[in-house]
């Protein structure tokens, strides 16, 4: 390769010659007008007939994958095509014949000097981002860092919402080299139509572990063993289904996304569901209880005459480490023959939160994840759920350490589970545990819920929440729900009120029917080896008749 002159003296005083040259053009990318370092920088390689966008790593025999690569044909102005190599013998190829007639630019009066050449500004506006093109239209080649701006000529630099650019940076004349000559294999395939391409691309941006495929959760009470069916376990009478997973090593810095879809298959009632991971750390664990009963578990006891069953950590025994906290929408799939004027029904319900916060957790391991919802249908619920992973270079939680204290949702209810009425005693949670070593940054996730279903019941009245750790308050909150009525067209079998509510509309302690509620991180900074105390106070409402008020929490340790 041979430098082009910086002020491109060259190319203005030999235009002739432009048509039998091949040049290749490297960009560089700014955010906020600050350089960003790019490894794998935009490349383009260009001549008067045909351009290739794609990177550096896009035109080296020994090329790492995926690699994504554009085309462009004088010949055919009005097409685009793309070709995305998955692996070496895996490719996918597509044309886009419709995206390009719809490109309409507004072309400006400014001009601005780049790499010596003056260069003219065209814009134009695509789902609300304003895009601003500097090109230069007399050079008699198409180059451009993105489709979008070939037919103007040869773009210098792409500017979006005047915040992201990418500006030309370097410009060489290959000899002897045609642009089409790197990917003339993958040019002659079959191409897909582009929205099958544009999902199969997407779809490789991550990876995916499937969990649950179409699995019944449901109440069985003929079955009052476990069952066991290509690493899926099914317990307390079908209410609870547990998958051993082997997971992958995850890099750090990686996005883990929780995906859970449900349908009712005969169960009309909003229902409380739970994700959550079975450590096997200790020397009882909740896995044991699921198969040998309940009576294996620690009990926990504060004074108010009743004994919880695995919901305090031990020195023998340590809680499930609760991943997503759902509920079920009223009635969705199975009854949404409910007809309502100007009511629409959703046909399943999509539950997705970020679980980033365990990645150390799950990382090259195997584990048992669980899956329970609360139920005495024997239709109950349909759900398929999955795990994605997915690369990020901004690590928001670096946690190395997890320690699950506290788990009060009864997930073996159909088993006999005592019901987390244990806030109607000033104790509420109150536990002693030791740690081996120093944690530094240490955070306390929690998941809170309360529930007692009618008009006086801790569903229906803001309760104010209370952690202690160490003795000092470290969180004090009135966990609410106020976007019920959002979600009513998950909600068919929702019965309607004389006031013109229905049932979904009406607000909750931190929870809607069709929602996940998210965690609170509570910051505990650094923490010494030693013993520590966490409480948790909620000033749980009285019974009334044989209606009562329950909190399901769940409080996990993380750390550094």
């Amino acid at each position: 390769m041979k430098p082009i002159f910086s002020f491109f003296i060259f190319l203005i005083v030999h235009l002739p010659l432009i048509a039998q040259e091949t040049y290749q053009i490297t960009y560089e990318k700014l955010s906020n007008h600050k350089k960003v370092t790019d490894s794998n920088p935009i490349r383009v390689i260009a001549n008067a007939e045909e351009t290739v966008i794609g990177t550096e790593n896009s035109f080296v025999s020994d090329r790492f994958y995926p690699n994504e690569i554009h085309y462009y044909h004088g010949q055919e102005p009005e097409l685009i095509y793309s070709i995305m190599e998955l692996e070496e013998n895996r490719v996918l190829k597509t044309v886009d014949s419709i995206g390009f007639q719809k490109i309409v630019f507004k072309k400006l009066n400014q001009t601005k000097r780049i790499l010596g050449l003056r260069a003219k500004h065209a814009q134009i506006i695509i789902n609300s981002n304003t895009i601003d093109l500097w090109y230069v239209d007399h050079l008699g080649i198409h180059a451009s860092p993105v489709p979008l701006g070939l037919k103007l000529g040869f773009v210098l630099e792409y500017t979006r919402n005047n915040n992201y650019t990418i500006r030309a940076s370097k410009i060489e004349y290959l000899n002897q080299v045609q642009p089409s000559g790197f990917y003339q294999k993958h040019l002659a395939l079959d191409p897909l139509d582009p929205l099958t391409y544009s999902h199969l691309v997407w779809k490789n941006k991550f990876k995916t572990i499937p969990l649950l495929a179409r699995q019944q959760i449901h109440y069985d009470p003929q079955s009052n063993v476990a069952s066991n069916n290509d690493s899926i376990f099914r317990y307390a009478h079908g209410t609870v289904v547990v998958r051993k997973v082997k997971m992958p090593y995850i890099d750090h810095g990686s996005q883990l996304f929780l995906d859970v879809t449900q349908v009712s298959n005969g169960d009309a009632y909003d229902r409380t569901g739970s994700v959550f991971i079975i450590p096997q750390r200790s020397k009882t664990n909740l896995k044991d209880a699921l198969e040998k009963g309940l009576n294996i578990l620690p009990v926990y006891e504060n004074g108010n005459g009743k004994k919880y069953q695995g919901v305090v950590l031990t020195k023998d025994y340590e809680p499930v480490i609760e991943l997503m906290r759902f509920f079920t929408p009223f009635g969705i799939g199975q009854f949404n023959h409910v007809q309502l004027k100007d009511k629409t029904w959703h046909l399943e319900n999509p539950y997705r939160q970020d679980i980033s916060e365990f990645r150390d957790l799950l990382s090259d391991q195997e584990v048992y994840i669980g899956f329970f919802i609360g139920n005495y249908d024997q239709g109950g619920h349909m759900i398929d759920a999955n795990l994605t992973i997915h690369n990020s270079e901004k690590q928001l939680f670096s946690n190395g350490k997890s320690l699950a204290l506290f788990n009060t949702l009864n997930v073996m209810e159909m088993a006999g589970q005592e019901y987390p009425t244990l806030f109607n005693s000033d104790r509420g949670i109150h536990l002693e545990f030791e740690l081996k070593e120093d944690w530094k940054n240490a955070k306390l996730r929690l998941i809170t819920t309360g529930h007692g279903g009618w008009g006086n019941g801790d569903e229906f009245v803001p309760k104010l929440n209370s952690v202690f750790f160490d003795d000092k308050l470290v969180f004090s909150l009135t966990p609410w729900r106020q976007d019920c009525g959002s979600y009513r067209l998950y909600n068919p079998a929702s019965g309607n009120f004389d006031n013109g509510l229905s049932s979904s509309d009406y607000s909750r302690s931190n929870w809607c029917p069709g929602t996940v509620t998210t965690p609170y991180f509570i910051q505990l900074g650094d923490l010494k080896a030693g013993k520590h105390t966490v409480q948790v106070k909620i000033p749980q409402g009285e019974p009334e008749g044989n209606s009562f008020s329950s909190w399901a929490l769940s409080g996990v340790l993380l750390g550094e």
